[in-house]
């Protein structure tokens, strides 16, 4: 499918990585029920971490012709005034359910770059090889979509090269079992969709061990990786499902 949409900024691929702010907004509910409050929050600032880790390596290894620009996408406007995300760009989510928000982040991102890819902060087991396969695949004329399937039947990443309707991402039943597949079917209507690894991200305690597996089966992991699985191993919720 030839691109009818105007011609996107030539500035590469935008990547943006989705959070909310511990004492701003609840965090990883259903994790915190099961392992304590404690241990989520500290899981969500140590994985977003290293999920950022990932897309500054991503930075630094894309090719000169396909750059990467890597951001906050955060979840309360007060945490951006406040700076509680530093070291990346910050967009806005604003309010609304999470589809109207993944469509104003893609909106924003396809204002400034070639293509945009959002990831959350519950897959640090990514690597840059991942997000630059993604974003090779997007540097096209045509239209394209990415997409990361998630073992809940979710999704870890969406990628594209062109404008979504709002509808496409708000029409989408979330955490559900049929979640990808559903986005999936609307987006081949609009084009090219290619299907990432499968990978796990993490929602509740039994999805803790497989993530686990994944960061312990990383061939390079970044520091921040390495210090989280290290986290992990000596400090477990006291119910882990493996």
């Amino acid at each position: 499918m030839n691109r009818t949409q105007p011609s996107r900024p030539a500035t590469g691929i935008g990547v943006a990585i989705f959070v909310k702010t511990p004492g701003r907004s609840p965090i990883k509910t259903r994790l915190a029920a099961e392992t304590g409050e404690d241990f989520a929050l500290s899981w969500h600032r140590r994985a977003a971490a290293a999920v950022a880790a990932v897309a500054r390596d991503s930075e630094q290894r894309a090719p000169i012709d396909t750059p990467v620009r890597a951001y906050w996408a955060v979840a309360e406007a007060a945490a951006i005034e406040e700076g509680d995300w530093p070291g990346l760009t910050n967009l806005a989510q604003e309010e609304g359910s999470l589809g109207e928000r993944m469509a104003r982040v893609y909106a924003q991102l396809l204002d400034r770059h070639r293509a945009g890819i959002l990831i959350g902060a519950d897959t640090p087991q990514i690597d840059a090889d991942l997000l630059l396969s993604a974003a090779a695949w997007l540097d096209s004329e045509i239209d394209r979509f990415a997409i990361g399937p998630a073992r809940d039947g979710g999704f870890w990443l969406f990628g594209g090269n062109r404008p979504v309707p709002m509808a496409v991402l708000t029409g989408v039943a979330y955490s559900r079992a049929d979640t990808e597949r559903r986005l999936s079917e609307k987006l081949i209507e609009l084009g090219a969709a290619r299907r990432l690894p499968v990978l796990s991200d993490l929602d509740i305690a039994a999805d803790l061990g497989t993530v686990i597996d994944e960061l312990a089966a990383l061939d390079h992991p970044l520091p921040e990786q390495r210090a989280l699985a290290d986290w992990l191993s000596h400090k477990p919720p006291s119910r882990i499902t493996r």
